[in-house]
């Protein structure tokens, strides 16, 4: 627990903080800390942006119900912005700045100074021009500065009792489309629709289903593969396309985080 209580401390000196909070045991951490050291003068902001699947905005409200923390939900579209819509290289970078404004803006009405993410330090090895963004804002890593690992950030959440302990890492819908193929509400709704649809049929909890250019290409772990037996595929075949999309196909390599990033170009 010596962990926990550094997090716990280094709330410690600050008079009220906002906690940029998805459904994710990251951010979950943070706020459970941030609750336990200021009480009600932690506020949990959930943004809904409408490339979030409602099961994580399901999982944010169910945490802040757990820790007993302030829950405020911001409500904007990010299809409104055109340099996120474009889905370049750097996506993540214009996802995050406009949250850090609307964050920064939010703290202003509620005369709070700190605002913090769940950023923790496995997620520097990864290119992520959106934790750029959150440090251009001025918003901070509690698990960055107190040096957890993910394992760590998962032991504790286990230990105090948060549901999202061994919740899978997730990503915005957006992410499931490769660079240069513009994001849509039709396809991130077929891709929210084509999760749900394979983790009913297979039970897994790891599942992405990235739309290249119509096709649905499914990506679950490695070991898990073996689950996909003629009868599923069938019904995948049928259902997927019924939701929009043109084909389906089993990624042979398994799931692997951030693996769009590098979709060569002749997909797009």
């Amino acid at each position: 627990m010596n962990k926990l209580n550094e997090l716990v401390n280094w709330f410690a000196d600050k008079n009220k903080v906002i906690i940029a909070l998805s459904g994710g045991v990251d951010s979950a951490v943070v706020a459970y800390a941030a609750f336990q050291a200021l009480g009600n003068s932690a506020i949990a902001v959930t943004a809904d942006y409408k490339t979030l699947s409602e099961e994580e905005l399901s999982s944010a409200k169910q945490v802040c119900g757990e820790i007993g923390i302030e829950q405020i939900f911001l409500d904007y579209s990010e299809l409104e912005n055109e340099e996120f819509v474009k889905n370049d290289s750097n996506r993540c970078f214009h996802c995050r700045m406009e949250l850090g404004e609307h964050l920064i803006e939010l703290a202003k009405k509620h005369d709070v100074k700190t605002i913090v993410d769940g950023t923790n330090l496995d997620d520097l090895g990864d290119y992520r021009p959106g934790i750029q963004a959150l440090k251009d804002n001025g918003i901070r890593s509690p698990l960055v500065e107190t040096k957890f690992l993910k394992s760590q950030v998962r032991n504790i959440a286990k230990s105090v009792g948060l549901s999202v302990f061994d919740r899978p890492s997730n990503s915005c819908l957006a992410s499931r489309i490769p660079w240069g193929q513009r994001v849509t509400t039709e396809r991130l709704t077929r891709i929210e629709l084509g999760e749900t649809l394979v983790k009913q049929l297979t039970n897994l909890k790891q599942v992405r289903v990235r739309d290249i250019q119509g096709c649905a290409k499914i990506e679950v772990d490695k070991e898990k593969i073996s689950i996909f037996d003629e009868n599923i595929i069938n019904q995948l075949n049928k259902k997927l396309k019924i939701i929009g999309f043109t084909s389906v196909e089993i990624d042979k390599e398994g799931y692997k985080a951030g693996k769009i990033n590098v979709i060569p170009n002749w997909f797009i």
